[in-house]
């Protein structure tokens, strides 16, 4: 509501009406109060906060970002906060078993910017890439995100040949293109260390974790980039039922994005 308010000409006059009113309580009307003085340190992407992030400071994740950036996968957008913990859970990859892989990759501004984090090419590992490259099919809208009005293509444009060639300079980079579940047999590693899904739709999605549940080692943790947004709500359900179904929880974030850490049993 607090962020709502911001939103509005004059919220210091609605604020004192909701109040005098009964509509919000003293406590709230201080909480206002509070929040209106309040020096942010980030505000991005719908997320306001006053507390410490002086990691967003750290060279090595500022020049990774920026190289992530210079892809042009977020447009105008920032995601600061949201690529750190898409660096975070790489760092942890970087030191299990296994391989990297995304589902849903665009033109490649996370996995840019992760290679450069972790020194990826200095990795015993694969980074696998899986997109079609050209933006959302038909064939993986369920009946529900249709009705709530997801397009084929979607905003995004073809970039096949641009990815390839961000990667080029990348021999332990694999570039898979075409539509998720039909692609993921040519994922041939037997161990998976860190997984990022992100294609806004819940079919292949679910199918993508599904396929690599086994294979991910013990520790590796898998980021959903969309679990958290309103108008992801299909995803949301399906992982939580996909959660329930393998006796794990996963984390919200405040960035919007859901973290799973496979456990060591199950």
């Amino acid at each position: 509501m607090l962020k709502s308010l911001f939103l509005v000409k004059d919220p210091t006059r609605l604020m004192k009406r909701l109040s005098r009113y009964g509509v919000i309580n003293r406590e709230e009307y201080e909480e206002y109060w509070a929040f209106k003085a309040s020096k942010f340190t980030y505000k991005e992407e719908g997320l306001w906060t006053t507390k410490n992030v002086d990691f967003l400071e750290d060279p090595a994740f500022q020049r990774a970002f920026k190289l992530g950036k210079e892809t042009g996968s977020w447009g105008k957008r920032s995601l600061r906060y949201r690529n750190y913990i898409i660096c975070w859970a790489a760092t942890q990859g970087a030191a299990l078993e296994g391989d990297f892989v995304e589902c849903g990759v665009n033109k490649g501004g996370f996995a840019r910017m992760i290679i450069d984090y972790v020194g990826f090419e200095k990795l015993n590992k694969q980074f696998w890439l899986l997109d079609t490259y050209e933006g959302l099919v038909e064939e993986c809208f369920t009946e529900e995100e249709k009705a709530c009005g997801k397009e084929v293509g979607n905003y995004y444009e073809p970039c096949y040949e641009t990815v390839v060639k961000t990667f080029q300079p990348f021999p332990n980079v694999k570039i898979i293109k075409g539509v998720i579940p039909h692609t993921l047999p040519e994922v041939t590693c037997e161990k998976v260390a860190f997984l990022s899904i992100d294609m806004n739709c819940v079919l292949p999605e679910i199918a993508a974790i599904e396929y690599f549940w086994e294979r991910l080692t013990p520790g590796a943790p898998v980021v959903l980039d969309d679990y958290g947004w309103p108008e992801h709500e299909e995803q949301k359900k399906g992982f939580d039922q996909f959660a329930k179904q393998h006796n794990i929880q996963v984390l919200t974030l405040p960035t919007g994005q859901g973290l799973i850490i496979k456990p060591s049993l199950g």
